[in-house]
This record gives structure tokens, sequence and C-alpha cells, in this order.
């Protein structure tokens, strides 16, 4: 059993936060260990000139195999605060599950519910549910790389612009990783394309680039940079953030 505990700290300051979120660079890539759990928490307090700013993150991943290693659960979980004297300037969270059924080597089943919000956000808050399929289409020495394609249903909330929308939407996504034959780092890099079925001109895209750098069995440092772009949100606006974290990471 593997138990790690991850310290993130952010060293640009950010506001904004995507609601679509990379479920792939959060799987816990173990072959045989059947439970493992990563958990964050990052608290932070500053005073500027009698202005105070208190800030709250924190994640927890969890994932849990069969002894026949071919079913696999996911649990995601993340809230953050940011909070300052004149009010909140963010509020967040996100809760993701997730079943794997391992058909063979290269294709799985995958099925999945989430919910989120984000109040900086146009669409405030949804909720999906969706199911497809995961191939895995390289695995050579150093590279691997998977291809998904799954149906959502999702409902949205908007505040701003008064709605709740219901719509059906389709995800694809394309994932490469690489780890030097040394180990010494990994890259992974990830691309998800979601359109409406009924009119793909309205669709979401997130690119997320991520490095790992070991420098102990226990102890490593990573950068991840994220970028999301919405083409239509309720408002008929397009909308996008984008975000770079650098944390280090230890192992127990």
């Amino acid at each position: 059993m593997h138990w790690r505990f991850l310290l993130l700290f952010l060293l640009l300051p950010f506001l904004g936060q995507a609601q679509l979120v990379n479920i792939e660079t959060k799987r816990l890539q173990t072959d045989s260990t059947r439970f493992v759990l990563n958990a964050d928490f990052a608290f932070n307090h500053s005073n500027n000139d009698g202005v105070s700013v208190n800030q709250i993150n924190g994640t927890l991943t969890t994932q849990l195999k069969s002894k026949d290693l071919k079913k696999t659960y996911l649990f995601l979980g993340n809230y953050r605060l940011i909070d300052a004297d004149e009010g909140n300037l963010q509020n967040s969270w996100f809760l993701h599950t997730r079943f794997n059924y391992k058909f063979n080597q290269l294709l799985r089943f995958e099925a999945f519910l989430q919910g989120q919000y984000n109040q900086l956000l146009v669409v405030e808050q949804r909720n999906l549910v969706g199911a497809g399929l995961r191939l895995k289409w390289m695995n050579r020495e150093n590279f691997s790389g998977y291809l998904g394609n799954s149906y959502m249903y999702e409902v949205e909330y908007s505040d701003r612009a008064g709605t709740t929308e219901y719509k059906h939407r389709n995800s694809t996504y394309l994932s490469v990783s690489y780890l030097s034959k040394s180990k010494n780092f990994s890259v992974t890099n990830t691309v998800y394309y979601q359109p409406l079925y009924k009119n793909l001109k309205d669709y979401r895209l997130l690119e997320q680039f991520r490095l790992d750098i070991p420098l102990a069995e226990w102890f490593k440092v990573f950068t991840i940079y994220d970028y999301y772009f919405d083409s239509k949100t309720p408002l008929n606006t397009r909308e996008y953030t984008s975000q770079l974290q650098i944390g280090v990471g230890f192992s127990f």
C-alpha cells in the first residue's frame, strides 16, 4: 500500500480556475497496487497594509482496484477558497467519481459522475454524467499514449445569465506521456475537446502540460500549465482561463 501526501506551493497566484478538469493527470498509475490515497492541503495568510487575505486549498484523490485488477474506482475532491476583508475573491469546489473496466491491455470502458462550482465563471455550476471508451494507442519503453471518447449529459447553471441549460455533449481526449530512460523527468500533455452534438461550434477546450522531476525516491518538483476555452457561454460570449502551478511532492 502506498500513501502519498503532496504539498503544493503556488508561485504564480491566480483567481480563475477552469471548470473543465484534466482527469488524466489525476489517475494514480499503479499496475498492481490495489489502494492508493493522495491528499493535498495548503493554507496561506497574508496581511498587506492591514488588508488580510486567507487562502485554503485542499484535494483528496483515492483509487481502489478489484482483486483481478480489472475494475478501478477513482474519487477526486477539491475545495478552494480565497477570502479577503472585502469578501470572497474565489470560492470553488469539484467532485468526480469514475469507474473503469479493463477489457484487455488496449481497451477499457469508463463511466463517471461529476459536479463542480466556481463563482468566477459565467457557468457557476455544472453537473454531468457520462460513459465511453478508453484506448491505449501507444505503449513503448519510454512513451505511452491514450485516446478516449465519451458521451456526456450535463446541466449548467448560470446566475449571471439567469439560465439553466441541459446539454448532450461529446468528450474526446488525447494524452501522450514520456519518461526519460534515466527516469530523471517525465512529461505529460493532454488535450480535451468537448463539442455539443447539435452544434459543433459550441465547444470547450482544455490543454494541459505537466513536467515532473524526481529529486529522490520520496521527493519531486513539478510544473503544470492549464489553458481552458469556452466558445459560447450562456451570455453568448467567449471565455478563457489559464494557470501555472509550480509545486513539490512528498511520498511516504
